[in-house]
């Protein structure tokens, strides 16, 4: 069974960076797409950064330029690295992933989530 498990998550200040990490267990034989989703108080699960085929990224508008993703096949990971991060990127920041596990059936996971608080 895959599972996910972020970490990183903390208090950072406005302008402050952080990076979250994803680490990926289980076997699979293919993951089309890893990607971060948060969701903040009050509001609905918005899409952050997502990866798919190792290279190929796509942002939300609120983060481009800010946000990086990568991913590192061999430690099965996908990391978030987050700059000048402002009061609004507050939330609870979830891994999400999707693939085809060792039986060859398709899979879609997501992690517990981590918190990210960005105040001063």
């Amino acid at each position: 069974q895959v599972q996910l498990v972020e970490s990183g998550g903390g208090l950072v200040q406005p302008g402050g960076s952080l990076r979250l990490s994803c680490a990926v267990s289980g076997e699979f034989v293919k993951m089309n797409r890893m990607g971060w989703y948060r969701q903040a108080p009050g509001k609905q699960r918005e899409l952050v950064a997502v990866i798919w085929g190792g290279v190929s990224t796509n942002f939300a508008d609120s983060v481009k330029g800010r946000f990086a993703i990568s991913r590192d096949a061999a430690k099965n990971t996908v990391d978030l690295q987050m700059n000048s991060l402002k009061p609004e990127d507050t939330a609870v920041y979830s891994c999400h992933a999707k693939g085809k596990d060792d039986a060859f059936r398709n899979f879609e996971v997501w992690g517990q989530g981590t918190l990210v608080t960005v105040s001063s």
